[in-house]
């Protein structure tokens, strides 16, 4: 390996426009993003659907068949062993 060729892996903020900072390491030792898990929608609760044409819903009936084909493995699964 090469020495003095990597960059600094440095202790590092993540700053968001919220305001919420979040400490972590990288190689960048800020980081200034618009949104995070504090101010996000879907984590808040505060999510709204906007449905154009109905996509909203095709895409909840493809979560539920996903999630209804995944619990369905799970059983067969669990009878097999």
């Amino acid at each position: 390996m090469k020495a003095d060729i990597h960059p600094k892996y440095v202790t590092a903020e993540i700053r968001c426009a919220c305001g919420n900072v979040i400490a972590t390491r990288s190689t960048r030792p800020v980081i200034i993003v618009g949104i995070c898990n504090v101010c996000h929608p879907f984590y808040t609760g505060t999510q709204k659907f906007v449905d154009t044409a109905g996509r909203v819903d095709k895409f909840q009936q493809r979560a539920a068949k996903t999630e209804a084909a995944r619990v369905a493995f799970e059983a067969t699964k669990k009878k097999k062993k």
